[in-house]
């Protein structure tokens, strides 16, 4: 079971979840691959002080990847889309 700090590695700020943002107020994040959603919830609302109303979560599966004569995988990893109470913000994602 991740800890508060553990349970979100980092946001995810790609051109598509930059859109996402935009046109739904979506926020993705990387979280602990064993982390649930009441626990996600938990750990954005204490990090960030905002109010969470909607999380779905993703798990992606790690792509082969070539280096040479040998193939190597990477990691499985999940992904949290989380969206916000109205007014509320998230200020990694401003700019």
């Amino acid at each position: 079971m991740p800890t508060l700090h553990r349970t979100i590695i980092r946001p995810l700020i790609t051109e598509k979840s930059s859109a996402a943002y935009q046109a739904r107020g979506e926020y993705t994040f990387e979280v602990h691959p064993d982390a649930t959603k009441p626990q996600i919830r938990a750990a954005i609302e204490q990090l960030f002080g905002v109010h969470v109303t909607g999380v779905w979560t993703a798990n992606q599966r790690g792509k082969e990847k070539r280096m040479g004569k040998t193939v190597g995988r990477r990691p499985n990893w999940k992904k949290a889309i989380v969206t916000l109470r109205e007014g509320d913000t998230i200020e990694i994602f401003e700019g």
